[in-house]
């Protein structure tokens, strides 16, 4: 009992101070020269740009490097969002680092941040204060990257994040629609690091610090460099060749399987270094590093972040992102779902690194602490919400596996699906002081809870249960992203037979427990092997659903998938056939009206081309109002037939 009144008191402490306290400008990473000079700091080791606004917090790429390297007792500064059309003062106002510079383009690839589907230039940004856009340029990486060199040649410059990660072989660029060579060789980057950038990272740091230059550091794990054709790489590595960057400009086929061999050798966990010549010189990508572990991804999100974004934006206005990941905590890191259209296995893996229990609940802690949270947690998740501790049941059998997705075509009998950990750990969370709800706002995984595509799986009953009952704020968000068998075949999804039986779940346990909750499904039009036919066929059985569709995307080809590598080749690496997809943007606007037949602007468009494609169905999405004065032909009585019948 003794030790318990310890433990309560030491926590009451804990949360006094916590709720006094008032953050000094010194909490943050510096972001200018006077708060360089307030840490009496006569040199800086590194300064990184990044295009987003600076978030001290550890959904954002820019504050998690930075506290690493803080962690390695480095000094480091950070440059949100530079001002690259002036006088180039933002990129001179620190001078020159001891080690290197970072490079990233914020938490999105840049042209998907600025662009829409249609190549439509968007009107904000949310990593920005206030949502303004404009406040990072087109390619950013490599825009940040070229000033810098041009400003300080022998100053060495280590690009990262999103943006260099899916950029690093030949890839295509949708928003100029040509094959551009790997990020590294356009930017003249010293080094690029991709993927999660934690464990190479250090070891680059541990070297430097001992003198040795970056020029030296050819064979770090999880990087690429750029050498002359005549000079090898450090370290005996298996290695394969890809086609090279010009290969790839006059074949298609060629690029295309040069991404199959990408692809795979990224999903394993002991891969091979790839080398793909550009020109007169060559990329060298190194192997990635295994998973990260538990204890390596709790030293991550233990750092000390203050959570909030960096004073110089107060009373500036909102930062959307933020405002949207504020009261959540991110519980597991990489997805093994493999979707052809997602970035996410090609930049975190497709083995999923959870935290432990105790990381997770010591930040929900601190959340709770924070002076201006209301009690609701808004997300405990992930890429996928439900993947928490999900990894191979025999690894030894993951170490040579090849599969680009754990769950397609069938779940591997080798996957651990059991999701009471997860379970244990929303119970937890909501028992935290100050807690009032906990919800999931990361999309739900549904064909993780069937056995063998049938029942509801045992290990799953409770937690889907749990989840329906006290984790849904009134909507769930799920992503069965098509209708259309071959459709999803192409998107590595499950049949859409599996929406409906999570459907008949949802709407079970909502009516035990008095509820009136609504599934929100999320779907994708213009994606490779997807027809207008497939789209109206997608209308037709969501209507029948009853859904009006809000939830919705227009494919968008991104560096470094499948879906994009077909949109741009026609052809499937891994069938060897050719796939018909929407390209021109009167054939994509064609397919995603389908999504609106509900509305009253779409109403006389559709009808007009479904008159033309498929007048069968005019009447299914607008049947005409019935008109109780008309009386049909087969019962009108002639003229005069009441008279005769009088006679008679």
């Amino acid at each position: 009992m003794h030790f318990a009144v310890q433990q309560i008191l030491c926590y009451f402490v804990v949360y006094i101070r916590y709720k006094v306290r008032e953050y000094q400008l010194t909490d943050w990473l510096p972001i200018s020269k006077k708060e360089v000079e307030l840490r009496n700091w006569t040199e800086i080791d590194v300064i990184l740009f990044s295009g987003d606004a600076y978030i001290d917090h550890p959904a954002f790429g820019a504050a998690v490097i930075g506290r690493i390297l803080e962690s390695q007792g480095l000094k480091v500064a950070i440059v949100p969002q530079p001002n690259w059309r002036d006088d180039l003062r933002d990129f001179k106002k620190l001078g020159a680092p001891r080690l290197f510079f970072g490079v990233t383009s914020g938490n999105m690839d840049s042209m998907v941040n600025h662009y829409t589907a249609n190549k439509r230039l968007r009107s904000d940004d949310a990593y920005t204060v206030g949502g303004k856009a404009g406040m990072r340029p087109d390619y950013a990486v490599k825009v940040y990257t070229n000033i810098l060199k041009e400003l300080y040649p022998d100053v060495p410059v280590i690009i990262g994040g999103i943006e260099a990660s899916l950029r690093r072989v030949t890839h295509y660029d949708y928003w100029s629609d040509k094959l551009m060579p790997s990020i590294i060789a356009e930017t003249k980057a010293d080094l690029l690091i991709y993927g999660l950038g934690e464990k190479p990272l250090l070891e680059v740091v541990k070297y430097m610090k001992k003198g040795i230059p970056l020029s030296n550091l050819t064979n770090i794990p999880q990087t690429a460099v750029l050498l002359p054709k005549d000079k090898e790489p450090g370290g005996k590595i298996d290695t394969k060749v890809l086609f090279s960057h010009e290969e790839c400009l006059e074949d298609k086929i060629k690029y295309a399987k040069n991404f199959r061999l990408v692809e795979e050798e990224s999903n394993k966990w002991e891969a091979t270094r790839l080398i793909q010549s550009v020109g007169e010189q060559k990329v060298i990508i190194n192997p990635p590093y295994p998973p990260l572990d538990e204890k390596d991804i709790d030293f991550t999100y233990d750092l000390p972040y203050t959570r909030l974004p960096h004073p110089r934006y107060k009373g500036k206005g909102e930062i959307p992102a933020y405002e949207m990941i504020k009261w959540s905590v991110n519980a597991h890191r990489g997805c093994f779902g493999g979707c052809s259209f997602c970035t996410i296995s090609a930049h975190q893996g497709k083995f999923v690194s959870s935290r432990s229990e105790a990381s997770v609940l010591r930040e929900v802690e601190k959340i709770a602490q924070m002076p201006d949270f209301k009690g609701h947690i808004s997300d405990i998740g992930g890429p996928s919400a439900n993947m928490y501790k999900m990894e191979g049941i025999d690894l030894d059998m993951c170490k040579h596996c090849r599969r680009p997705s754990c769950v397609f075509p069938q779940i591997c009998p080798n996957l651990n699906t059991d999701h009471q950990p997860l379970l244990n750990l929303y119970e937890k969370a909501e028992k935290v002081p100050n807690v009032k709800k906990v919800t999931i706002g990361s999309g739900i995984r549904y064909d993780l809870f069937f056995d063998n595509g049938q029942r509801i799986a045992p290990n799953a009953e409770k937690y889907v249960e749990h989840l329906i009952a006290k984790n849904v704020s009134g909507r769930l968000k799920i992503a069965p992203e098509h209708t259309e068998r071959e459709v999803l075949k192409k998107m590595r999804k499950p049949s859409y037979d599996y929406f409906y039986k999570f459907k008949e779940v949802f709407d079970r346990i909502n009516a035990k427990h008095g509820l009136k909750q609504q599934l929100v499904p999320y779907f994708i039009s213009s994606h490779p092997a997807s027809s207008e036919k497939d789209m109206m066929n997608l209308a037709v059985k969501t209507k029948q659903d009853n859904f009006r569709l809000e939830q919705v995307q227009d494919f968008t080809p991104t560096p470094m998938t499948l879906a994009t590598v077909i949109y741009y080749s026609g052809y499937d690496p891994y069938t060897g056939k050719m796939v018909e997809t929407a390209k021109t943007q009167d054939e994509k606007k064609q397919q995603k009206m389908y999504f609106f037949w509900y509305k009253p602007e779409m109403r006389e468009v559709l009808m007009n081309r479904l008159k033309k494609v498929a007048p069968n169905l005019v009447d299914f999405f607008y049947p005409r109002p019935i008109n109780k004065s008309f009386t049909p032909h087969h019962a009108r009585k002639k003229p005069g037939s009441e008279q005769k019948k009088g006679k008679g």
